[in-house]
């Protein structure tokens, strides 16, 4: 077996899937990066294979960011694959949020900023500052305030 053989073989790429299959795989169960995420469903978008569809259906049938959900689903229709489109209306996304925003504001100093209180969340739960960035878009700093000023 050759060199150029023994590529194929590791990344699958003579058999329909993208040669960066395993790199894509990995982004698109990021659950701290939506945007990692959203650019795999992309890729992988165009490559009209098994492997790829079961990991689309997966982000549109459960990713918590309606962007992504959205893309996947696209790219299924797109295939000719049977899907039934993604809702908007989702329950917490987070079990607990409150609680959890809760600990992360009494482990600042009484008077901390609304900024310090941000980075503490970014330091301390990624995945759920992520997800509800790719959740709200532009108007996430004023639903994280809004969330922040009324945790008690």
């Amino acid at each position: 077996m050759n060199t150029e053989e023994s590529k194929v073989e590791q990344t699958g790429a003579e058999d329909g899937l993208p040669e960066n299959y395993a790199e894509l795989k990995k982004a698109a169960g990021r659950s701290a990066d939506w945007r990692a995420r959203l650019s795999a469903v992309e890729e992988l978008g165009k490559h009209p294979h098994k492997q790829v569809i079961d990991i689309l259906t997966r982000l549109a049938e459960s990713d918590p960011v309606y962007t992504v959900q959205e893309a996947a689903y696209r790219k299924l229709l797109a295939f000719g694959e049977q899907v039934q489109a993604p809702s908007k209306d989702k329950p917490e996304l987070f079990k607990g949020l409150s609680k959890i925003l809760l600990r992360i504001k009494k482990s600042l100093p009484r008077d901390h900023s609304y900024e310090e209180f941000k980075e503490k969340l970014k330091k301390m739960r990624i995945d759920i500052y992520d997800t509800y960035e790719g959740v709200k878009g532009d108007d996430f700093d004023k639903w994280l305030e809004s969330k922040w000023s009324s945790v008690k």
